[in-house]
């Protein structure tokens, strides 16, 4: 898991957020863990497979379609692409 160093962090912000943890009964670090965790992950975001998962829904696919379609599909690897 990675580590995160926050220089020059200023004295009333370091303040606040020991204030905003002991407020969610959280540790400091923990706290700006779920603040960056929030800013970078938001609730309301995309989900590629969730999206693709409607869709299919919506269009009335079934799992036996799409294994109906993994029979067919070619399973061999592509060719790259030649720059001459």
């Amino acid at each position: 898991m990675a580590a995160v160093t926050i220089r020059n962090l200023s004295e009333e912000a370091h303040r606040a957020l020991k204030v905003r943890a002991a407020k969610h009964n959280r540790s400091t670090e923990a706290e700006m863990r779920a603040i960056l965790e929030a800013a970078v992950r938001p609730e309301g975001r995309l989900r590629l497979g969730t999206a693709m998962s409607e869709i299919s829904r919506k269009m009335g696919l079934t799992n036996a379609d799409i294994e109906a379609l993994e029979q067919v599909r070619d399973t061999r690897p592509a060719e790259p692409i030649k720059f001459e």
